[in-house]
């Protein structure tokens, strides 16, 4: 659940990791971020009570490794939510693969913007063909993805909290 957690921003308020709120009040009571919003939910300790932290702010900047987002099979299928980008449908990795949507063989690059999630039932159709060729268009436009979007979704974020709105970018 996502209230459970808590996130965490650089000094700069780019979004650095996601927490259990546990975590967080020790970084509270280390006096190591400064609380920026709290869920209505509060925690009642023996000597204290504290509302849950929903996001808290570090206290000195720390270099961030969400700016260069590995390019890889595990990544591409993050990025399409394991939803093959011509039927549609969402499949379990072993079902899927990658696909070129301008074959290599017609001069397509491997990248972000030229790679979809593709089940193999599609794969098959469209071969070694331009999608014009076989009517065949991917849903969505791909895309070098945000890193902390794909850090959430690892993490098992798929719809974060309101609270959480201002500091976070989600694509479509």
């Amino acid at each position: 659940m996502a209230m459970d957690k808590t996130l965490l921003l650089n000094t700069t308020f780019e979004p650095l990791n996601v927490l259990p709120w546990k975590k967080a009040i020790t970084l509270i009571c280390l006096d190591k971020v400064q609380v920026i919003k709290e869920y209505e939910r509060e925690i009642k300790g023996v000597s204290m009570n504290v509302k849950l932290p929903a996001v808290v702010r570090l206290k000195r900047y720390v270099k961030s490794n969400h700016v260069n987002v590995k390019f890889s099979r595990k990544n591409i299928f993050l990025r399409d939510d394991h939803t093959c980008q011509y039927c549609g449908e969402r499949f379990d990795p072993k079902h899927l693969t990658c696909d070129h949507i301008i074959p290599r063989s017609k001069g397509g690059v491997t990248e972000w913007t030229n790679i979809v999630t593709c089940c193999i039932k599609c794969n098959l159709k469209k071969a070694d063909k331009l999608p014009e060729e076989v009517d065949m268009y991917p849903k969505k436009r791909p895309s070098r993805p945000n890193g902390f979007y794909l850090f959430m979704l690892h993490m098992g974020v798929r719809m974060p909290p309101e609270h959480w709105r201002d500091y976070i970018f989600m694509r479509d």
